[in-house]
């Protein structure tokens, strides 16, 4: 539209336009030649009702902006689409120029541009037509151009889907692969939180109805719970609230934070209180303490084991899951499960419940059949001390990778920590790793390059295993069940004298490791694979290959005294024929549940109050109540320095109520009887019985 009929339907005469941006030049100021064509044609209106119509508008806007919605002249709406259209095709064109550039693409749509425009053209030149039906013309310019828009958009994306193929192709990248190379990028300790939790891994083995059951409406429910990753809490529990245990940052250096549970003075002295309760041997004690402390840790580990040993598995692993979610309720911010670069001192009294109760959940997990869920928590445990290990998850770990079917993350720990931890000296590596590489060699999406290596590696390996460790292999058979070749029974490198000749470390890692996984060599074609192998080790062995010889030199070296975590491994797994070939220095120690066998440098940060050991100079009196009272003590008495002076008078006052109200009770239950006499050998006279009778 000109500025001339803009004038016109404002009504305003030239030369008196608005300054502000009421100027509404909508986007046709380029149009000059045909400027003055359109101002004639409008102002050639042909009837006076038309201009009648006209006037009214004119004087009904009082709104600059209403012409913008306002209806314009069917002309000047033709000529408007008309000039939209070309603007749209020319936009079209370039766009599908630079993405697809396609020829024939480009030939469609000049061709489409065109015939609108032929359109258009004829549209303007049929004016007395278009006065009846305006709006249709209207809907078919649009629909006319979504359809092209909507072509375009499909060939655009047939020709991305096209050219990502094509990349595909030439880089030779499967989704696989793509994931395998994620997984290699990231830390060997890595963990994810999706394998945290066990129903998931129990919804892919038996289904979501299965696992759940009837749990769903309770959802709805409302929880008065966190929500943590390690365990999901459970209604039946009590409602959490502090428990007096925190975390704190110790030091950050070389990207590894390490950090401390802390206890504050209220958890301190339900910890003295638990430790009383440990020495009366009395599990009812320890129930009372958690009466009035639901959340306190060793006393749920202690009760833990007393229920496992009372066969009540399902009491004890919720008990378990109940420790560990206080213990996440106490984590720092900055501590993170999935890192691997977070630290905890075992050595620190505090820390060790987490550990503890970390393994315990972990060995639950797997009796229940969820080995890639108890896997990840087996290397949550190894990140945070990997140097130490002080629960030796090394001896575990194998074991459950297998299970799991994890074969890559396996391999790629031997390769990587052969060189400074020497995994093939342990029993449980040299024969794990090659079993993994011969389940690598039996699938069948592998390349068979790949398939080769991994049955080269598998021989390789499980001969070392051979012959570093030969009193493997014939307790092995003896638990799977397979009577050896006579071959094999009758050569003296296989024989009795070998496995008694070992020393008792290495026998008790053989034994470990044999309790564990001896339902894995079952398979038929794993007993022909190691029957394979087993020649060949004999014709090494006859050749009088030197590794033989040296291997031997290793036992007898090496494996003379087994570190304190291994022996705190095979308390903690509780495996019979492990736990057998303890030595006599463990077993004849006191082994408690809550913390077994301590470290030797343990670093506390509070010690429990110990009573002053008087007891020649006391009185009978005093030595009578403090039967009664362990913790009583005379107001003459010093206290000891361990002890808190205003934590020792609450116990004092609440000792002297006990103390009196027992009193009251023996006093109240005293019954005097007569002698016994020749008529009366029960010492009860028909006096006292009518006495008996009065006092009723």
């Amino acid at each position: 539209m000109s500025r001339r009929a803009l004038r016109r339907l404002r009504g305003e005469q030239r030369g008196q336009e608005p300054l502000e941006p009421g100027a509404l030049r909508l986007g046709l100021e380029d149009r000059d030649d045909g400027g003055e064509e359109d101002e004639e044609e409008v102002g050639q209106l042909p009837s006076d009702s038309r201009r009648r119509r006209g006037r009214r508008e004119r004087s009904a806007i009082s709104n600059l902006y209403e012409l913008i919605t306002s209806e314009e002249p069917e002309d000047e709406l033709l000529s408007k689409a008309g000039g939209e259209d070309h603007r749209l095709k020319v936009q079209e064109s370039t766009e599908n120029n630079e993405v697809t550039k396609n020829g024939e693409l480009e030939a469609n749509q000049e061709q489409d541009g065109e015939g609108l425009l032929h359109e258009n053209q004829a549209a303007t030149s049929s004016q007395p037509n278009l006065n009846n039906k305006p709006r249709k013309k209207k809907k078919k310019k649009k629909n006319k151009k979504t359809t092209i828009g909507e072509t375009t958009e499909d060939d655009g994306l047939e020709d991305i889907d096209s050219i990502l193929e094509k990349i595909e192709v030439t880089n030779g990248l499967s989704n696989q692969s793509h994931s395998s190379v994620i997984m290699e990028s990231r830390p060997l300790l890595y963990v994810e939180h999706r394998h945290l939790n066990p129903e998931t891994e129990l919804k892919r083995y038996f289904g979501a109805r299965a696992v759940l059951g009837d749990q769903r409406p309770r959802q709805r429910q409302r929880q008065y719970h966190r929500s943590t990753w390690l365990t999901i809490p459970k209604s039946t529990w009590p409602r959490y609230s502090k428990t007096g245990i925190t975390m704190r940052v110790l030091e950050s250096k070389r990207g590894v934070q390490h950090f401390t549970f802390e206890h504050h003075r209220e958890y301190q002295q339900v910890q003295f209180q638990f430790l009383n309760a440990v020495e009366s041997m009395d599990p009812n004690n320890i129930v009372l303490l958690l009466q009035g402390n639901p959340y306190h840790i060793d006393s749920l580990l202690q009760l833990s084991d007393v229920c496992r040993l009372q066969e009540d598995q399902e009491m004890a692993r919720d008990l378990i899951e109940r420790a560990l979610y206080s213990l996440e309720c106490a984590f720092h911010p900055l501590f993170s499960l999935t890192s691997g670069t977070c630290r905890l001192d075992y050595r620190r009294t505090e820390n060790r419940a987490f550990y503890l109760v970390l393994f315990k959940h972990m060995m639950f997990l797997e009796r229940r059949g969820c080995p890639r869920t108890a896997l990840e928590f087996c290397k949550l445990i190894l990140s945070l001390d990997p140097d130490n290990d002080p629960l030796c998850l090394l001896l575990i770990i194998d074991l459950l990778a297998l299970r799991a079917r994890d074969y890559g993350f396996l391999i790629r720990m031997f390769q990587e920590w052969e060189n400074h931890r020497n995994l093939s000296q342990l029993p449980n590596f040299a024969f794990s790793v090659p079993l993994a590489y011969f389940f690598l060699s039996q699938q069948d999406d592998l390349p068979e390059l790949e398939l080769s290596s991994a049955r080269a590696n598998a021989s390789r390996l499980i001969q070392q295993a051979l012959i570093m460790f030969p009193g493997v292999l014939m307790p092995l058979l003896d638990r799977c069940s397979v009577h050896p070749d006579s071959v094999v029974l009758a050569h003296p490198f296989f024989g009795l004298n070998t496995q008694i000749s070992q020393p008792p470390a290495l026998t008790q890692l053989v034994a470990l490791y044999i309790g564990r996984t001896y339902s894995l060599w079952k398979d038929s074609t794993i007993m022909a694979w190691l029957e394979t192998n087993v020649r060949e080790v004999l014709q090494r062995v006859d050749a009088g290959e030197p590794t033989v010889e040296e291997s031997e030199r290793r036992r007898k070296v090496r494996y003379q005294s087994a570190p304190r975590n291994i022996y705190r491994h095979v308390i903690l797994s509780e495996m019979k024929e492990a736990t057998a070939a303890l030595p006599l220095e463990v077993t004849s120690q006191p082994v408690m549940g809550f913390d077994p066998l301590p470290p030797l440098d343990s670093i506390t940060s509070y010690t429990r109050p110990r009573r002053a050991a008087r007891y020649s100079n006391e009185s009978t009196l005093s030595l009578f109540f403090r039967s009664l009272l362990p913790n009583f003590t005379f107001q003459g008495e010093d206290t000891p320095d361990e002890i808190d002076p205003v934590g020792a008078e609450e116990d004092l006052d609440q000792g002297l109520n006990r103390l009196m109200a027992a009193m009251r009770d023996l006093l109240a239950n005293i019954q005097f009887q007569d002698p016994p006499t020749e008529n009366n050998p029960d010492g009860n006279g028909d006096e006292d019985e009518d006495e008996d009778e009065d006092w009723d």
